[in-house]
C-alpha cells in the first residue's frame, strides 16, 4: 500500500485517488465512513461491542510539490509531486491498523475514529476537518498521531510530554524603492541592497534579542526581486518563517522584525511593510496519553530506545490536541547501512519500511489500552 501511494502522490486538498482508496477500504471493513470531510478527508468509525471511550487516530495523506530524484521501483509517477515526508507510510499504517483492529471489534469497549487528513503541509487540513465536525459525533476522549522520522534510526522512538513541535507562522516583507538603470544606480533607490542588509540583520534577533534557553527560529526562505540583470527594480520581497514554543515570544520576534526592517530600509531611502500569517500552533502532548505511548513503545522496541524529542518543525495536529488530550510521537525510520538517511522534504527522501511495523504496533497497543480490558 505504501509503495502504491508513493507512486501516485497528490498535493493537499487534491488527494482524490488516495481518499477513494481509503474510503473504499474502510467500507469493506464494515465501518461507518464519511467522505469529503475537510474537502478530501476521510473518517471511519469502528464501533466496539460495548460502551466506552472514543479514541481518535489521525493519519495524514498529502504529498509535496517536489520532483523526486530516486531509483526506487516505486518512484513517483506524478511529475513535480512526491511523498517526501512519509505521509504515504502514514496512510498505509492507518489502513493496516484499521484492518487489524477490526478483528478485535467484539472485544472493544468504545470506538476507534480513524481520521485520514488532507493538506497537512501548511494548507490547514486539520483545521478544515475540525470545521467539518471531525471532533464531534462522537467527540473523541483522546487523540493520537505519529510520524516516521528520518533524523532517528530504525528501532528508536521519540516522544515527550508537553510541547514537542513548534508553532509556525509566515511573514512577508515588501521593500519599496525606486527603479532605474543598472548603469546609473545613483538615480535609483535600490530595494535589493536594502533587502540584503535586512536579511543579514534579522539573523541577530535570535542571537542577541532572545534568551539562549528559549527555542526560536527566524528563517528567510525566499528573496524575490527584479526581472533582468541591468535593471534596478522598484521593490523586493522577502518571505520567511518564525518558529517558537511561546506566543508572547512569537509576538516579540515580530516586533523586532518589523522594527529592524523598517529602520534598515529607511537607511537606504526605502520603505518596508510586513504581512504575517499564522499557520499552526505548537503540538503539546498530555501527560497520561504520553505515558501510555511510552509504555507501548517499551514493549515494542525496549525502554532504552525511547528518547525525549522536541523539534522546531511544525504540524497542524496541534489544532486537534488543543481541544482533545493526546500524544504525537515519532518513529525512527532511517537506516545508514541502506543509505536511507535523507531528511524529510528532500527529493531523495525514503524510509526503512520496517518503521511502519513499529509505528502500527505502538499505535495498536496504545489504542488497546483504552478499549480492551
Amino acid at each position: 500500500m505504501r509503495r502504491d501511494f508513493h507512486r501516485h502522490p497528490e498535493l493537499g486538498f487534491n488527494e482524490t485517488r488516495t481518499a477513494a482508496i481509503v474510503a473504499d477500504a474502510l467500507m469493506q471493513l464494515g465501518m461507518e465512513v464519511q467522505r469529503g470531510v475537510g474537502q478530501t478527508g476521510v473518517v471511519g468509525l469502528l464501533e466496539g461491542a460495548k460502551e466506552g471511550p472514543t479514541v481518535l487516530l489521525r493519519f495524514d495523506m498529502d504529498a509535496l510539490p517536489i520532483q523526486e530524484e530516486s531509483n526506487a521501483p516505486y518512484v513517483s509517477q506524478n511529475s513535480g509531486v512526491m511523498h517526501a515526508c512519509g505521509h504515504d507510510a502514514h496512510t498505509a499504517m492507518g489502513l493496516s491498523l484499521a484492518k487489524m483492529m477490526t478483528k478485535y471489534q467484539s472485544q472493544l469497549a468504545g470506538r476507534l475514529k480513524f481520521v485520514f487528513q488532507p493538506a497537512e503541509e501548511g494548507l490547514g487540513g486539520a483545521f478544515a476537518m475540525i470545521a467539518d465536525g471531525v471532533l464531534a459525533n462522537p467527540k473523541p476522549d483522546v487523540a493520537f498521531a505519529m510520524h516516521v522520522w528520518n533524523p532517528t534510526p530504525l528501532g528508536q522512538v521519540r516522544v515527550v510530554e508537553g510541547p514537542c513541535m513548534a508553532s509556525s507562522s509566515v511573514f512577508t516583507l515588501t521593500i519599496q524603492g525606486q527603479g532605474g538603470h543598472g548603469a546609473a544606480p545613483h538615480l535609483a533607490t535600490d530595494p535589493i541592497l536594502a533587502a540584503a542588509h535586512i536579511v543579514a540583520a534579522l539573523q541577530s534577533i535570535v542571537s542577541r534579542n532572545i534568551n539562549p534557553q528559549d527555542s526560536v527560529v527566524v528563517s528567510i526562505g525566499q528573496f524575490s526581486a527584479g526581472t533582468t540583470f541591468n535593471v534596478i527594480p522598484d521593490k523586493a520581497e522577502l518571505k520567511g518563517t518564525v518558529r517558537s514554543y511561546n506566543e508572547a515570544l512569537h509576538r516579540k520576534i515580530y516586533r523586532r522584525i518589523l522594527e529592524m526592517a523598517t529602520e534598515m530600509a529607511k537607511a537606504f531611502n526605502c520603505t518596508a511593510t510586513m504581512e504575517t500569517v499564522a499557520i499552526v500552533q505548537e503540538v503539546r502532548n498530555a501527560a497520561a496519553p504520553t505515558l501510555l505511548v511510552k509504555e507501548a513503545a517499551a514493549k515494542m522496541v525496549g525502554a532504552e530506545n525511547i528518547l525525549d524529542h522536541r523539534t522546531m518543525a511544525s504540524e497542524d495536529m496541534g489544532f486537534i490536541l488543543d481541544e482533545i488530550p493526546g500524544c504525537y510521537f515519532f518513529i525512527g525510520s532511517s537506516n545508514e547501512e541502506k543509505g536511507l538517511t535523507r531528511p524529510h522534504h528532500h527529493p531523495s527522501f525514503d524510509i526503512d519500511e520496517r518503521a511502519m511495523v513499529n509505528g502500527m504496533a505502538i499505535m495498536a497497543e496504545t489504542a488497546a489500552s483504552y478499549l480492551i480490558n
